[in-house]
């Protein structure tokens, strides 16, 4: 049986709040403290619920086909995590259907360049900052030519992914990183996918002349500085494409609409207003940007917002608190998928 004092015992092992000396925290902030422990510890008990029932979860059912969605844009919600669509997905990719919005997010690039027509032989699709992401090595698979890209290794912006282990490294490294041999063998995957260094703020003329059916980006566009230069990096991406070809890009999304957000900074959340106003610059550049679904969804893991520390940080170990939510220096965060549909291509 599920003892939640047991379990802020342990946490508190770990993490000790209780005064020392020399301790100059307020109560206020000791008891803050351990609010956010005993909230984390009833969050990993509702996920451990949740997977025992099945709903997700090491041990489940892969669905043998994909299952449609419905091709649009899309805010991350528990119902997902629980579907089939996403269930097949982590079944290719060798995981599990966590309450992570980062499974989410892999899982709703490959569902929506399949629901778009993309996963085919012969198609070419272009991914930027892929790091260490399993996607190049899937849409391969498919009989796809891919071109992954991240930023030049000896570039200073690259430091911190290189530190955390998020950069995909040089040519020969990158290549490495993004072979997944449960996937793909490793003649096909050299044939199939090729890497290069590429700035998102000045993507390579080359690559802008529309040779592509399918670009993607996981969490990229809100790292470039500011919230125009990630919109300015989702428009000039289009001139990457084919007419008819699909952009599918995941970002940082401020669920509350009327408060204020991070607008410049190694990290900015944009908000349904952005998006609305990009919507708007795409279809002025002769795109279309498809319908952005934001409904907070229904589940009580939707109503959960996780607080640093996060997952092993904070000391847990599976199953950790629901992640699709959670606070980023205050402001309520979700993943938010954005679907975009290539026209005319001006120049």
């Amino acid at each position: 049986m599920f003892d939640p004092l047991r379990r802020l015992a342990r946490w508190r092992r770990r993490h000790p709040v209780l005064p020392l000396i020399g301790d100059t925290r307020t109560r206020a902030e000791r008891e803050a403290t351990m609010l956010r422990a005993s909230v984390k510890a009833l969050g990993a008990e509702l996920v451990r619920q949740r997977c025992a029932a099945g709903f997700a979860g090491p041990g489940f059912e892969v669905p043998p086909a994909p299952a449609p969605l419905g091709l649009g844009s899309r805010t991350c919600r528990q119902a997902d995590i629980e579907h089939d669509w996403l269930r097949h997905w982590c079944g290719r990719l060798g995981i599990w259907p966590a309450y992570h919005r980062k499974v989410w997010e892999t899982c709703f690039i490959a569902q929506m360049a399949w629901e778009a027509g993309a996963l085919a032989p012969g198609r070419r699709a272009l991914g930027f900052a892929v790091g260490r992401e399993a996607l190049p090595s899937l849409f391969a698979a498919a009989g796809m030519e891919v071109v992954a890209t991240d930023l030049p290794a000896g570039d200073a912006r690259a430091r911190e992914w290189v530190r955390t282990g998020q950069h995909a490294g040089g040519e020969a490294a990158a290549r490495d990183a993004l072979f997944r041999p449960d996937l793909i063998g490793e003649e096909e995957f050299a044939r199939r996918v090729s890497f290069r260094a590429a700035d998102m703020r000045r993507i390579p003329p080359d690559l802008l002349r529309g040779g592509f059916d399918l670009v993607w980006s996981a969490c990229a566009m809100e790292h470039l500085g500011s919230i125009g230069r990630g919109e300015a990096f989702v428009l000039d991406a289009m001139r990457c494409l084919r007419p008819g070809g699909i952009a599918i890009h995941t970002t940082e999304f401020n669920t509350d609409a009327a408060g204020g957000t991070l607008r410049r900074g190694a990290t900015v959340l944009y908000q349904r207003r952005h998006l609305d106003a990009l919507a708007q610059r795409l279809a002025e550049a002769g795109h279309q940007m498809l319908p952005l679904d934001d409904a907070p969804g229904e589940g009580p893991l939707d109503a959960f917002l996780d607080l640093p520390p996060y997952g092993e940080e904070a000391g847990y170990g599976a199953p950790q608190p629901p992640h699709l939510r959670l606070s980023i220096r205050g402001y309520p965060v979700t993943s938010a998928g954005i679907v975009a549909k290539a026209g005319v291509i001006f120049v």
